[in-house]
């Protein structure tokens, strides 16, 4: 029987002031299966707009979402407010969720059924299976994804279809005892590396949405973010 009781989702948060209140409230909307509770955990890297003021309004609005705030005192980067909210959890099962409006909330419980199906310790969410809608973008972008996760899978000996998905599910005492150091965007490699290697894990894979957005609607990550990530890749995965 699967003890799966609380999901605790981690929010890393940079210059989100005007959008971070929809994607609190897609959250708040969402009904999970099997009974399994919410634990919201918000990490601010040291914004430079109005995120904190509208998040500590979010929480005064809306007391009925278990809201964990934490802020860093400088910025840090992606990755070293992903360490903070891991470190802070206390569900079963953690997941990350960007602030923006690019991945939706509602497929949390397509992430959450290989547990309970398969037992599973991890479950990427893959924009690039399924019949679930995509937004069309950046040709470069998706040629450098599918560039990075084949060079991923190569080092650690997987067959996944998206490492630099934003949706991974985790077992919480799992993630807890990995040691993570990339401050920024090169979580993604280090982190799918890192569990690669541990022994009998099991790792799933299912398909979900993906609602893009472009640089000018906050888009942050760049090239040099795909040069660190294949840095990354060979480094822990070597």
């Amino acid at each position: 029987m699967n003890n799966f009781k609380k999901l605790s989702i981690v929010i890393p948060a940079y210059n989100e002031g005007a959008t971070i209140h929809h994607i609190l409230n897609k959250i708040k909307e969402v009904n999970l299966d099997f009974g399994i509770q919410k634990e919201v955990i918000i990490v601010n890297d040291c914004s430079k707009d109005n995120t904190e003021q509208a998040i500590l309004s979010y929480i005064e609005g809306n007391k009925e979402l278990n809201i964990q705030y934490y802020k860093h005192e400088v910025n840090k980067g992606k990755g070293a407010a992903l360490h903070t909210g891991i470190e802070y959890a206390t569900g079963e099962y953690l997941i990350i969720q960007d602030a923006d409006l690019e991945y939706d909330p509602f497929e949390y419980n397509i992430l959450i059924k290989p547990i309970f199906v398969a037992n599973a310790d991890v479950v990427y969410g893959s924009r690039f299976m399924g019949g679930n809608p995509h937004r069309i973008l950046f040709f470069w972008h998706s040629i450098g994804n599918k560039f990075l996760t084949t060079l991923s899978n190569a080092f650690n000996n997987l067959n996944l279809t998206d490492m630099e998905t934003c949706y991974k599910l985790f077992r919480s005492e799992l993630i807890k005892k990995v040691v993570l150091n990339e401050k920024r965007f090169g979580f993604e490699p280090e982190v799918t590396a890192k569990i690669a290697k541990i022994p009998d894990i099991k790792i799933y894979e299912v398909g979900i949405s993906y609602y893009g957005r472009t640089y000018k609607e906050g888009k942050k990550i760049g090239w040099k973010d795909g040069v660190r990530a294949i840095y990354c890749i060979v480094k822990y995965g070597w």
